[in-house]
């Protein structure tokens, strides 16, 4: 005897019509920066501003990413695709993350290459370009800032833009370093400081959505923890084959095998067994699990199963 149960308490598990407005937003500002951006690179032929353009490219194509799969999260469920298109989110941030460290990685070498052979800089353009960057950052983080916890997309989407303005500040300040020292080497010590704040996150936001995609069990649940508090209700003998994932941002899932009592069958207790159960998973735990299935067995069932899991 198995049973899914899922809460329908009007909680959404897709992008609404407001974060996808507030991606088109962000995506408009961030592609007329970075045409604004490459103009000043090859103006002032400053690596901060080219590479702050390169992370603009990036992050256009990654904020253009994060809406179309905003737009394809909401189409409903079918019997092809049980869960809908919810994991889009996810693939779309692993992306993101993906081509935010290689950028990194490349400013990484780039600067230090310019380190030991700076170019020559133009102070006054650089500056400019980095105040014009830098507006630009702010709004978007203005429009993206009150949604940025509402998934995976939304997040990565927001770290790129925080991680642009850090970028043209940086810019901002190697331009008057420049002006008021000369030293030109400002300018690649400002894109070393770039890449530092760009990989670190990127590489965290890739571990998360990669332990999505592996269905990983979702951070903050200890599966001993609810193993424990299965075996606590009434007529439960044994747990077996226990997994929780997530198949997107707030949509954890949880199956298990719980072995019970034989009189459990027939005295009709089995479907109020079912109940004490989901409602175990679903309030318990930091994680709620709005989704989980049971199967129900009796002692004997086991010689019927294959090799368990954990």
């Amino acid at each position: 005897m198995s049973s899914d149960h899922g809460h329908t308490s009007g909680h959404s598990h897709t992008p609404g019509d407001s974060s996808r407005t507030r991606l088109t937003i962000a995506f408009v500002i961030t592609a007329v920066i970075l045409l604004a951006e490459v103009v000043g690179a090859a103006i002032t032929g400053s690596l901060a501003l080219l590479v702050d353009a390169g992370h603009m490219l990036t992050d256009a194509g990654g904020l253009l990413l994060a809406l179309f799969a905003a737009n394809l999260a909401t189409r409903a469920a079918s019997a092809r695709r049980t869960w809908g298109y919810g994991r889009a989110e996810v693939l779309a941030a692993t992306a993101q993350a993906g081509v935010l460290l290689a950028v990194g990685v490349f400013v990484v070498v780039e600067g230090i290459q310019r380190l030991v052979h700076p170019p020559e800089i133009a102070a006054n353009g650089l500056l400019v370009f980095g105040i014009i960057g830098l507006a630009g950052n702010i709004a978007s983080i203005l429009v993206l800032a009150s949604s940025r916890k509402s998934n995976f997309n939304l997040r990565a989407a927001f770290l790129e833009v925080v991680n642009d303005a850090l970028g043209s500040l940086a810019v901002i300040v190697a331009a008057i370093v420049i002006a008021t020292t000369g030293w030109t080497r400002a300018d690649a010590v400002a894109a070393l400081l770039v890449g530092a704040l760009i990989l670190p996150r990127s590489f965290i936001l890739l571990r998360e959505t990669v332990d999505v995609l592996l269905e990983s069990t979702p951070r903050g649940l200890d599966l001993d923890s609810v193993r424990a508090h299965l075996l606590e209700v009434p007529h439960v003998v044994a747990v077996h084959d226990l997994h929780a994932t997530q198949i997107a941002t707030g949509l954890p899932v949880l199956t298990a095998h719980v072995v019970v009592d034989d009189s459990c069958f027939y005295d009709g207790h089995a479907s109020s067994m079912l109940d004490d159960l989901q409602e175990c998973v679903a309030s318990h735990f930091s994680v709620q699990i709005e989704h989980s299935t049971f199967q129900l067995e009796r002692a004997v069932h086991s010689a019927h199963e294959h090799e368990t899991h954990a």
